[in-house]
């Protein structure tokens, strides 16, 4: 595989009328062949979800029905987008997200797709192994490392700033194969990403809710540092519950 300077990858980020990729439709799409050199071939465009699109995500991405209106639907732009994405490496911000819109869109129209052998690098996963950014998200991560970026929540702009944001990322792995070994494994969370609980460690969250949150449909880092927690508090691990005298009462 090699040193990843040298490698081609495609990056790519979907806007939704929604979170839910079994129900909801793409309204815009951009993907981008890259090498660290800079980019080999782009595409975007508006998509006609034939559906409405909620207030809701309207405020994320300030797309109106108005915009998508006689755009181009998802099954004629998508023989395009999977010739471009073909075997190579698929880089995004929570990018299964991304490939299962995809995915589910090609299924409603028969359409053949199949990412199953594309090797994929998710940067949000990448991110939260580096670190030392206040937030995991793009955004965020974009002004941590100075990335000039559109103001706008928009696919294209998405996906430019997540190749720098990448390239910033994978500094520290000087092969590919280093990168794809890291994350087979879990990776340990500092703070609760979502919910009642947002931001605060792990340590500090009460047991009954972490109980709750472990049987959830959330991805493999967070269940596993919601998991991890739980065991060392089992294990009484924590330095409170050595140390107190009302331990067992």
């Amino acid at each position: 595989m090699g040193q990843i300077h040298k490698q081609t990858f495609v990056c790519l980020d979907c806007e939704a009328t929604g979170l839910d990729p079994e129900k909801d439709r793409i309204i815009e799409i951009a993907v981008v062949k890259f090498t660290f050199d800079g980019a080999i071939e782009s595409y975007e465009s508006l998509v006609d979800p034939e559906m409405e699109i909620p207030e809701t995500s309207i405020k994320i991405h300030h797309i109106t029905q108005d915009m998508v209106q006689g755009k181009p639907k998802i099954q004629r732009l998508l023989p395009k987008i999977i010739e471009m994405i073909g075997s190579h490496i698929i880089i995004g911000h929570n990018i299964n997200y991304d490939l299962e819109l995809i995915k589910n869109e090609a299924k409603r129209y028969m359409i053949p797709c199949s990412f199953d052998k594309n090797k994929t690098i998710d940067t949000l996963r990448l991110a939260r192994l580096y670190g030392d950014s206040p937030s995991n998200a793009l955004e965020k991560l974009g002004v941590h490392f100075n990335v000039p970026q559109d103001a706008a929540h928009r696919a294209m702009n998405d996906v430019l700033v997540n190749i720098e944001v990448f390239k910033h990322l994978s500094k520290r792995y000087g092969s590919l194969e280093k990168v794809f070994q890291i994350l087979s494994k879990p990776i340990m969370m500092k703070t609760m990403p979502l919910g009642k609980h947002k931001g605060r460690l792990f340590k500090d969250i009460p047991l009954q809710y972490l109980l709750w949150a472990a049987n959830k449909d959330f991805d493999q880092d967070l269940l596993y540092s919601i998991r991890k927690e739980i065991a060392d508090r089992n294990k009484g691990k924590r330095f409170e519950q050595q140390s107190s005298p009302f331990q067992n009462l």
